[in-house]
């Protein structure tokens, strides 16, 4: 017997999902997670509080970097929101009609929650690899890492971890030092 073709999901479908999920599209399947919980909220926006001001201002760092918090990603029929996406400004096409951008990132930052694990690891990395975003970042809140990944010939390549109180100098933000211990909180 033959099965009916399964229908990909498209962004109306997003429309449908309740308000404290967020939803992605992965090679054509609609994925929701919950909204980030209150620990992985604070890395997050630790982590762009201390990116902002050296890499998108230039305060005491190099500027030259756009870097936005939980933005839409399209990519062919990807439709991804990573916790942190960085364009180095040269490449940002500029703040888009639609409610996503559809240039791959130079450097992504998803932080791990056991809700998103899963899909951070397995389901977007390779998208990400696909679309030759050359940098990702995999900060885990509860055991306190770090890992970085880069690109290449179409592969990710574990570069380096850091875990608890480390300082933290890391591709493509290697510039400035970040006090890892100062993404964590009890």
């Amino acid at each position: 017997m033959v099965q009916p073709a399964e229908k990909k999901a498209t962004y109306d479908d997003l429309y449908n999902i309740p308000e404290n999920m967020i939803g992605e599209i992965i090679d054509g399947e609609l994925i929701t997670t919950p909204r980030p919980a209150a620990r992985h909220s604070y890395t997050a926006s630790v982590l762009g509080f201390e990116l902002g001001p050296p890499f998108q201002i230039g305060r005491n760092g190099p500027g030259g970097w756009v870097i936005l918090h939980k933005i839409e990603i399209m990519m062919g029929e990807n439709l991804l929101v990573p916790d942190l996406t960085g364009w180095r400004r040269e490449r940002f096409p500029g703040l888009p009609k639609e409610n996503w951008i559809s240039v791959p990132p130079d450097w992504v930052c998803e932080i791990l929650s056991p809700s998103t694990v899963r899909v951070d690891k397995i389901r977007k990395m390779p998208v990400y690899a696909r679309h030759e975003v050359p940098y990702v970042w995999l900060i885990d809140p509860v055991s306190k890492t770090l890992d970085v990944f880069k690109l290449e010939s179409g592969k990710w390549v574990w570069q380096c971890a850091f875990v608890e109180n480390d300082k933290v100098r890391a591709e493509p933000l290697h510039e400035v030092e970040i006090e890892l211990g100062n993404l964590w909180i009890e």
